[in-house]
């Protein structure tokens, strides 16, 4: 009777989910499961909620003011002073859509014309595209690897710059391996960085999602060194939940980055909406508490995650990530007959972004999103394991 009734609550919860209509959920198809795209299961931040609530009751869907876009500015700069001890001056904090647009931005802006992009791997994937739009190369630096645990290969990077490369692109907490990265690791490779006059992209959208017993560290905070050639990206989305509502930071940390942005124009960063506005500022302000209650329960999902896959499928190395709701899983010593992600997206019914699509050192993995309630995160796993169990 219990386990009928567990099956009743999980299939009710997965018609729910695919009800809410989001591209997760509705990309697998009628039976499929949602574990590729980066966006989590438990619905808002009441304090978001509010807000949205009230600025459409005012029906402020016009172009975004100066007002929203100061009490923005201050939110994010208060929430980085809180959250991690970084004083951000409010001034230095730009809005724009998103971090992809950050990426172009810095690419376009603040990289010597021409210059090759040096990317470690493997990546979240539209950095592997991104470049190549605005006509440059990528240097792929894969990283080094010991017994599922992921380092910077800083020789690699850097060989990147004295072939060319200036702007590196570090992404902390990290896409798709989570590893959160210590103080020694970022010092030593702001030393690599500056010996060769490189600058760095900053992404750290994932910062408020980090497990306890760790810390983020933003890379501009760290040294002054640093801060001169990093340009930091962030948002409320990946904590909150909020990517289609678009709005995201750049927090500038030198004065000439900040005199390169006000001569860029309006337009070189248009784009940020007013309801991702004042839901970005009711997260930094009001959604903390919210937070910290996911991030209790994405704790624990990693550790059932760990444990199912080490019941289930032994051979799949997992290291439980130090942050982000993202789990890498190494099924190279496995003996399949595919590339894993399209065998469990193919035979699971379980959606999920082949390792390949990373990058270098991305063959023979794949990666799962585990931001979903247990018991769906369980079914998801037994059909993972029934799915590569036929293919051993």
């Amino acid at each position: 009777m219990a386990e009928t009734l567990k099956q009743a609550i999980d299939a009710t919860t997965v018609a729910m989910l695919r009800a809410r209509g989001s591209f997760k959920w509705t990309a697998p198809g009628p039976d499929g499961f949602g574990a590729a795209v980066a966006e989590m299961d438990f619905g808002a931040a009441p304090a978001i909620l509010d807000a949205l609530a009230a600025l459409s009751a005012d029906a402020n869907f016009g172009y975004l003011p100066p007002v929203l876009a100061d009490r923005l500015a201050a939110a994010c700069a208060e929430f980085q002073r809180r959250r991690y001890g970084w004083a951000v001056d409010p001034a230095l904090v730009h809005h724009v859509p998103d971090v992809i647009k950050a990426l172009e931005i810095a690419i376009m802006h603040f990289s010597r014309p021409g210059s090759p992009v040096i990317l470690p791997t493997p990546a979240y994937m539209p950095f592997l595209s991104v470049p190549g739009f605005l006509g440059r190369e990528i240097i792929q630096v894969p990283m080094l690897e010991e017994k599922g645990f992921f380092t910077f290969d800083l020789g690699g990077i850097k060989d990147a710059f004295l072939a060319g490369g200036d702007l590196l692109i570090f992404c902390n907490p990290y896409n798709p391996l989570g590893r959160v990265f210590t103080a020694d690791e970022i010092t030593q490779l702001t030393g690599v960085v500056d010996r060769h006059g490189g600058r760095v992209f900053a992404d750290e959208i994932h910062a408020p999602l980090v497990y306890p017993g760790l810390r983020h560290i933003p890379y501009a905070a760290t040294s002054a060194t640093a801060a001169a050639h990093a340009l930091t990206a962030t948002s409320a989305s990946k904590a909150w939940n909020l990517p289609g509502l678009k709005c995201a930071q750049v927090i500038l940390s030198s004065d000439s980055d900040q005199q390169t942005w006000e001569e860029m124009g309006f337009f070189a960063a248009h784009g940020a909406s007013n309801p991702g506005v004042v839901a970005n500022i009711a997260a930094y302000r009001h959604g903390e508490t919210w937070l910290d209650e996911v991030l209790a329960y994405l704790d624990d999902s990693r550790r059932l995650l760990a444990g199912l896959l080490k019941r289930h499928l032994p051979q799949v190395r997992f290291r439980p990530p130090d942050g982000t709701y993202l789990a890498w899983l190494d099924c190279t010593a496995m003996d399949l007959p595919g590339s894993p992600g399209a065998l469990v997206t193919d035979r699971a019914r379980v959606t999920v972004v082949d390792g390949p699509a990373f990058g270098d050192g991305g063959p023979g993995a794949f990666r799962l999103n585990f931001a979903t309630p247990q018991p769906i995160l369980t079914e998801m796993v037994e059909r993972v394991a029934a799915a590569l169990g036929a293919g051993s």
